[in-house]
């Protein structure tokens, strides 16, 4: 059985068989991730295949300086943001809300009441409009970052930014999520009060 490199070495050659094989391997992570940045489906689709087309075009020129995965993971994202920009959808764009640890959020009871589920939901449904008013570039790093689970230096990688300019966008894009959740009466004011005493100690 060929290997992931013997895959992509094969497929630089033109081997459509071996790409096939990559695109196995790899589909379900694509869409995964463009399921996040895009709102429906058939977007996610688009950006996917989008993102395939374009490592099939452009594999003769990979040379293997980041991990194939990366630079997959590179043309989905960009993928995505080229599209919710061409469609002016970025607005209405909407995912997952961002990991309980990171956005304070305690952990769902056992058996939580009626009335739990219903403010929980509430909640979620008020993360995912607080995502959709993100710019791309925003909601496309926290979506690597919380959904997807990268590391600052592997979203440095896939966006190819420099870390420091992962870590502010990243920042940025939670302040403006606590903002939109506080302003809308479902967030609790810890996280926010603790993120104004850390900028009052610089």
């Amino acid at each position: 059985m060929m290997r992931e490199e013997e895959w992509i070495e094969a497929a630089r050659q033109g081997d459509q068989d071996a790409f096939a094989e990559l695109v196995r391997l790899y589909e379900k992570r694509v869409f995964a991730l463009t399921t996040r940045m895009c709102r429906n489906p058939e977007d996610a689709a688009e950006a996917a295949q989008e993102a395939f087309l374009s490592a099939w075009q452009g594999l003769r020129f990979f040379r293997g300086e980041a991990s194939f995965s990366t630079w997959l993971y590179r043309l989905a994202s960009n993928a995505c943001v080229d599209l919710l920009r061409r469609e002016g959808r970025h607005r209405a764009a909407a995912g997952a809300s961002l990991d309980d640890e990171e956005m304070k959020i305690d952990a769902v009871d056992p058996a939580p009441s009626p009335q739990d589920v219903a403010e929980r939901r509430e909640l979620r449904e008020q993360v995912e409009a607080g995502l959709a008013a993100l710019s791309p570039e925003h909601r496309q790093v926290l979506v690597l970052r919380e959904m997807h689970q990268l590391s600052y230096d592997e979203i440095s990688q896939v966006l190819s930014l420099d870390v420091g300019t992962v870590k502010s966008r990243i920042s940025r894009g939670r302040r403006q999520l606590r903002k939109f959740l506080l302003e809308s009466g479902n967030f609790s004011g810890a996280a926010a009060s603790k993120e104004t005493e850390k900028e009052g100690c610089k």
